[in-house]
This record gives C-alpha cells, sequence and structure tokens, in this order.
C-alpha cells in the first residue's frame, strides 16, 4: 500500500479530535450562556474544497453549516483571495451555511507551506445581533432587515490584521455589546485552535499523506453509509403535516415529502410544500440539507462520524421559494421550527417501513424562549434565551424519553437554575413533569416539562416560537397522540394569557411565565401496556388514577 493503514488511521482520529478541542475552547472563552452552558454551536473542519472532514459535538441542527459556508466562501474569495492570517465572518442565510442573522459563522483558511490545505469553521448564536427586537428573534419579521446585522462573507481579519471598523459597526448594532464581542473573539480562538492542530499534523506527516487521509476519511463513510443505506428496504415513503402559524397570522401551512430508496441511494422531494411564508417560520435551503442530513444518520449508523462522506448518497429537491427554501428578503428568524418539522417528516415517512429504528412523533419544536428586560439588582440590560426540553415518542420495544430537547439540538443543555437567577431577573419556581392527557400506548410518549419563571425585573418582554401547538405529535401502532406545547402568563389580576407565537409581550414583576412542552406520541395499544408498568407511572406522577382507568383500562 502506498500509505501505511495505521498511520492513516492516527491522523484520521487526530483530525476527529481538532473538532473536540475545538468545542472545549468555545465553551471556555465565550461570553454567552447560550453558548457555554446550552452549547448552541457547532464546530469542525474542511478539506481545501470545503467538503466536510469532522464536526465537533454541538447542535445537529448545524449539521449541513459549516461544510456549505465554507464553499459558499469560496466563490467570495477564491484560493487566490484567501491568505495565511484570514477570517472570514458571515451570517446570511440565503447562502451556504446560513440558518438566521444570530447564528453567525467564523471560517480560518489553513495553509501549509503556502498551500491551501484545510479550513477550520465554527457557527454559534449570538444573544444579540441587533434587528427590532431584543434577542434579535421575532416571530412579526417582516423581511430579514428587521432581524438584525446582515454579514454576508466579510473579511473579519485580513492577513492577521483585525477590521476594526467592522467590529466597531457590530458593537454599535447590538444591545449586549460587551457578550456578542466576546462570542466574537471566542469564535476566533476556536478556529484558530484548530488551524494550530492541523498545521502540526501537515508538519509531522507530510503534506501527501495527510492529505491522502482526508480523502480517505470522507471515502470510508461513504463506503459504510453506502452498506447501511443498501440494508434498508427499497420503495417510496411518503407524509405530510403541518406548521401551524408563521407569526403574523398566516396559516397554517402544509410540508410534504416523498423519500425514494433504492440502491443504496436516498432521495428526498419536498415538492408540494407551500410557498414561503410572510413571517419568519421560513428556512432556507442549508436548514432543509441540514435536516434530511439528521434523518439519514438517524437511519444509517450514528455513531459513524459526520463528514462530507456520509451524504455523498443522498439527493435533495425542492424547488426555490417555498418555506422551507425562502429568498431573500424573506424572514427566517424562527427557522428552526421549519428544519425540526423536516426532520420529523422524513421519519415519519420511514417509520411504517422501519419500525424498529424509529418512534413515534415528538414535541417537535424547539420552544425558543427569550425574556428581556432590565436586571432588579444591577440595573444591566439581559435577554435570556434558550430552547426547552420536551417528550419524545415512543418506539417498538420501549417508552419515550421524557425531557429531552428537540432532535435538531443535539449535544443541548438547559441554562442551570442558579445561572438563571443569579444572571436574569426571574425566579424559577418550578421544573418538573407534567402529566397532561397524551401519548398513552403500549409503549407511552416521553413526558413534557412544566416550567415556571416568577419575574423580578419591574417589567420584561416576553418572546415565545412554538410549533405544535394546536396539532399534536402523532403516535404509532394504535398509540395515542401526545400533546402540544405552549406558554401562559399568569397575570397579578389572576388572569391567565396564553401565547405560542408572540414578540415583546410586557410582563410586570410578580407575574408568572409558565412554559408547558409536548409528551411525545405513544406506540401501540394503550389496553396492551403492562400492568406493572401503568403501576410505575402511578406512583411517579406520571398518570392520574383516573387517567389510569380510562386510558389503560387499570382496576386496582
Amino acid at each position: 500500500m502506498k500509505h501505511d493503514p495505521v498511520t492513516l488511521q492516527v491522523i484520521k482520529d487526530a483530525m476527529t479530535a481538532i473538532g473536540q478541542e475545538m468545542f472545549q475552547v468555545m465553551i471556555r472563552t465565550s461570553m454567552s450562556p447560550i453558548i457555554y452552558e446550552t452549547t448552541d454551536f457547532a464546530v469542525g473542519l474542511t478539506d481545501a474544497n470545503g467538503e466536510l472532514i469532522a464536526q465537533g459535538n454541538g447542535v445537529s441542527a448545524f449539521l449541513a453549516t459549516l461544510d456549505t459556508a465554507v464553499q459558499s466562501a469560496l466563490l467570495h474569495y477564491p484560493g487566490d483571495k484567501l491568505s495565511p492570517g484570514d477570517v472570514i465572518i458571515t451570517n446570511t442565510p440565503y447562502e451556504g451555511g446560513g440558518t438566521h442573522l444570530s447564528d453567525v459563522v467564523i471560517i480560518v483558511p489553513v495553509f501549509f507551506k503556502e498551500q491551501l490545505v484545510a479550513f477550520t469553521v465554527n457557527k454559534s448564536h449570538w444573544t444579540e445581533i441587533g434587528g427590532k427586537d431584543a434577542g434579535s428573534v421575532s416571530s412579526t419579521a417582516r423581511d430579514i432587515f428587521q432581524e438584525g446585522l446582515h454579514m454576508r462573507f466579510l473579511k473579519l481579519v485580513d492577513q492577521g490584521r483585525l477590521n476594526e471598523s467592522l467590529v466597531k459597526i457590530i458593537q454599535a448594532n447590538v444591545r449586549m455589546p460587551n457578550e456578542t464581542i466576546g462570542d466574537l473573539h471566542a469564535g476566533i480562538a476556536a478556529a484558530r485552535t484548530g488551524e494550530q492542530r492541523i498545521l502540526e499534523i501537515f508538519a509531522r506527516y507530510g503534506d501527501d499523506v495527510a492529505l491522502h487521509a482526508m480523502r480517505n476519511l470522507l471515502d470510508y463513510s461513504e463506503r459504510m453509509t453506502r452498506l447501511q443505506l443498501e440494508a434498508l428496504p427499497d420503495g417510496e415513503f411518503f407524509a405530510e403535516d403541518i406548521i401551524e402559524a408563521d407569526g403574523l397570522g398566516n396559516g397554517p401551512f402544509t410540508i410534504r415529502v416523498k423519500v425514494t430508496l433504492k440502491a443504496g441511494d436516498m432521495t428526498v422531494d419536498f415538492t408540494g410544500t407551500d410557498p414561503q411564508a410572510p413571517g419568519p417560520i421560513n428556512t432556507s435551503r442549508t436548514g432543509l440539507i441540514t435536516a434530511v442530513r439528521c434523518a439519514l444518520k438517524a437511519v444509517t449508523d450514528p455513531d459513524l462520524p459526520a463528514n462530507g462522506g456520509c451524504f455523498r448518497h443522498v439527493r435533495i429537491v425542492c424547488p426555490d421559494g417555498t418555506m422551507l427554501t425562502a429568498q431573500s428578503p424573506a424572514p427566517v428568524s424562527m427557522y428552526y421550527e421549519s428544519l425540526v418539522a423536516c426532520i420529523e417528516l422524513v421519519w415519519k415517512a420511514l417509520l411504517p417501513a422501519m419500525p424498529s429504528r424509529l418512534p413515534a412523533g415528538h414535541y417537535r419544536s424547539v420552544c425558543g424562549s427569550f425574556l428581556a428586560g432590565v436586571h432588579p439588582d444591577n440595573g444591566r440590560f439581559f435577554v435570556l434565551g434558550e430552547p426547552l426540553l420536551g417528550g419524545w415518542g415512543a418506539t417498538h420495544e420501549r417508552d419515550g424519553v421524557n425531557g429531552l430537547f428537540c432532535c435538531a439540538n443535539g449535544e443541548t443543555y438547559n441554562i442551570p437554575v442558579e445561572l438563571a437567577e443569579s444572571r436574569y431577573g426571574v425566579q424559577i419556581e418550578q421544573y418538573a413533569f407534567h402529566n397532561e392527557d397524551g401519548g398513552a400506548g403500549k409503549f407511552c410518549g416521553g413526558k413534557g416539562v412544566v416550567l415556571d419563571y416568577r419575574v423580578t425585573a419591574a417589567e420584561a418582554f416576553l418572546t415565545v416560537t412554538y410549533s405544535r401547538t394546536d396539532s399534536r405529535p402523532w403516535g404509532a401502532q394504535g398509540g395515542q397522540s401526545g400533546s402540544s406545547n405552549r406558554a401562559e402568563i399568569h397575570r397579578l389580576d389572576g388572569a391567565v394569557e396564553r401565547a405560542t407565537m408572540a414578540t415583546a409581550v410586557p410582563v410586570r414583576a410578580g407575574e408568572l411565565i409558565r412554559i408547558v412542552t409536548g409528551t411525545g406520541g405513544g406506540f401501540g395499544n394503550p389496553h396492551e401496556r403492562a400492568r406493572e408498568e401503568v403501576e410505575s407511572d402511578l406512583r411517579n406522577g406520571y398518570i392520574t388514577q383516573a387517567q389510569a382507568a380510562s386510558v389503560f383500562g387499570y382496576v386496582k
């Protein structure tokens, strides 16, 4: 063999480890809890052509954002326009790597002996990127210009020189400049760390061996994924679903898919999906690609490291201008709701053919929640932004998972109660599973959660961006539908207001915000549930005595 296979494996493992080290650098250096606690970011590296070599832990919804960002960057800056020391920044939704303006991509080209050999790249959610509403996510935006500062493949660093004018523009257009600029430098630090580790590999093994190892890694993943796809049943599989609203009172919107599996290839066709919406529920093509990649990993080998080779057998079809392929200047700040819906739609289509691999429907929402105000103790402006947990659907052999983040989140965590109370103008009075009706089956859907924020700031402003609010998570093979997502505002006068998509709703000190996330769909007939499981559910408070009798036929 031209290259020693042991050496190649060492190099491939080292490249995978680069992503893990970049991940830790982001956590240690960022300024915002949504990055260092929630881990709403992703890191990785590509080859010189922008094909993904390795991606570190983080948000699975960014699975198509790193390589496509580099590929678009190369259109703006061909190889002869790039130099050692450069850093590119972008957040445009309408080109490769784009989701919404809050998700900012940092790209560093890596040169070895004056040859472009790789890119390191990270994408992270900045708590503030400007726009008409605090937190830069709005259910009422009518175009991209209302959603924040738009940066389209700019040189943040040019041959080692920081673009101070660009940094000042960012500082002047965001509500929390210290945190935002801190997160910018965290992104640079993570990418520079990856650059240094790649150069160490090239210096140790030489460019010929290192480049061969990159190609070998991609080819290996391609072969392994094809073997997995060939083991799946050939055929055409269909599904459709709805997204209830776009934030401006329009909807529901229909999304459709046809999945074709044939001889180790996968075609996913979203033709027939509704046109892009007036409101910000749209996603761009990058989000659609991510959704399909996530679904592919779910039905093949999820333990196989994600790289470009895994996705060579997948073809995605969708016309431009749908709500899944939105065109400029469509608003996209709630893109994640459509992305999550796409992932689940593909698995809904495939579930009848592979019930041992996929669950029933889950709560299918990021449940993005944002609260902005002035801290009562230190007078500082704050934005509390985080995704929320919910219930996953049951499978053919076990109950769904309780209180797990949605399929687009991945390596995601909630903000600890202690940190939330010290940093933001809230007191958390309850964080628990609920026992609302829904999700019963031989195997039951996972439980959603109820989270209570008591506002301590003099006044705060609540933004919620939920779907699965009228529709419910679907059950399978006789299992019941789950429950839906909602927020409630409990006013001082006793009134209760329901909110699902709302922006900057004023909430006064002493009032309570209650967030309730959905329970996943059940699998199988509820009357076939084992008696000991029903009794366990009763002891744990997951169901009531009345539900045990009426839904499961349990008589003590």
